[in-house]
Order: structure tokens, then sequence, then C-alpha cells
């Protein structure tokens, strides 16, 4: 398996911001991370691993990056209104950096990424695509939480209902996303109902999107599916088998 790495200073977020690429061929995914983790978690937790045959054979391409969660979200000292803020450097990060690369990197082919994650790599990646259906092409949610709320103690401004997917998506009325969104068929929530999950979230995601008109799929697996990584490991190749 082809394995790159590369990083470069993000003029978003000032600081250097690292990548990993994986595969020679095949339409991009962009992997973001759990909880306050790096680019490197999904190779060191075999989750790559798990998703080698599709890389080998030519059919994926798969992209890793940082999270700005240590500093944001999970960051206890950071105020909230900054909190907030770096949520949308980050996202301008994605858009104006990371995906450039891939752009660049996937020449000739698929250029719109599908997103993934885990936890919270899955918020940032139903977030990602939701906010820019235009510039990826779906999404695969394992195990995520799609209010941000409860990590920003009562606070609340335009960052945070810009990024904050049962906000904006409840109120999505537009003539330009929603159609694109309407046409979607690259949509996968999936949520364990064991330990440590909480599949009324993704029930809510669900809920939202079934109100919009939204085309997806939402795929709870059992109760003795917990959050952890030996089910995400089963969870995206599962994935990628029904969206490839």
């Amino acid at each position: 398996m082809e394995r790159r790495t590369t990083a470069w200073f993000s003029q978003h977020l000032s600081t250097e911001m690292p990548l990993v690429a994986y595969g020679h061929a095949g339409p991009p995914l962009l992997m973001f991370p759990t909880a306050a983790a790096d680019y490197l978690e999904y190779e060191r937790f075999h989750l790559v691993e798990a998703i080698k045959p599709y890389i080998d054979a030519g059919k994926l391409r798969a992209y890793s990056i940082n999270s700005v969660n240590r500093y944001s979200l999970l960051n206890e000292q950071m105020p909230a209104p900054l909190k907030a803020e770096l949520l949308s450097r980050y996202d301008r990060y994605i858009t104006d950096e990371v995906l450039p690369l891939i752009r660049k990197d996937c020449a000739g082919g698929e250029v719109r990424p599908l997103t993934t994650g885990a936890s919270l790599g899955g918020t940032l990646s139903v977030n990602a695509y939701f906010k820019h259906p235009d510039l990826f092409r779906g999404v695969i949610a394992m195990s995520g939480s799609y209010d941000i709320r409860p990590y920003l103690h009562g606070y609340y401004d335009d960052n945070v209902y810009f990024n904050n997917p049962v906000d904006y998506l409840s109120n999505l009325n537009d003539d330009y996303y929603l159609p694109i969104l309407r046409r979607a068929d690259k949509i996968l929530i999936m949520s364990g109902q064991g330990a440590y999950e909480a599949p009324e979230r993704s029930r809510a995601l669900s809920d939202i999107l079934n109100s919009k008109g939204v085309p997806h799929q939402l795929d709870l697996w059992g109760e003795d599916v917990n959050h952890d990584w030996p089910w995400w490991r089963k969870m995206l190749p599962h994935a990628l088998g029904k969206l490839l």
C-alpha cells in the first residue's frame, strides 16, 4: 500500500498541520480522528488496515488529518467564543488547504471526497459534508454526536450555529444546498447500541434529514456493539462496500 506523509504551516490555524495519504488510485476518503487524537490514529488502531483491500485494489485513496478538538471542544481552559471560532477556522483549513491538495493528488479522477470519522471524528465528518455538499460527495459517520452545544456550556453565536449540524440543518431551506442534498446517495449514519454508544443522536440527525427530504441510510447495529475500535474496524469496510 502506497503511503505518503506531508505537513505545512496552516494559514488559517497558525500551526503546522500534518496529513497522511494512503493509496495510488480511486476516489478520495477524508478521515477525521476521534476525540483529541491525531492524523495517524486510524493507522495505529488498524482501521486503515481494515480498508486496505479497497486501497490496494485502486478503489480508494484515504487521507487522514489532525483535528483541533484538543484545543477547541475538549479544552476546558479555552473560552467558549474562541472554541467556536477555532471550529470555523478549521473549516476554512479543510476547504482552502486540504481540499486543494486532494484535488491535485487526484487530478483526472473524482475530486470530491467522502468524509468519515468515529466518535468526535464522526461529528467533524458530518459537519464538513453538510456545510459543503458541493465540495464533498458523501459522509460515513460512525458513533457521532451531532450537537456541539454541550461542549460550550451555554455559549452561543454564529460560529456555534454554523458548526452545529442539528441547528443549521433544521433551518436549511435555501435554493442551493438543499437541492444538492436532496440528490445525495452517499450519506450513511451509523451507530452501535451497546456500551457508551448513543444511538439516539444518530436517530435525531436522521429525523432532521427526513424532515428535509434528504435521502440517507441510518444503520444502527446491535446492543452488543460498543463505542470502540473493533466495531469501527467492521463498520467502515461495511459502509464502503455499500457506497463505493
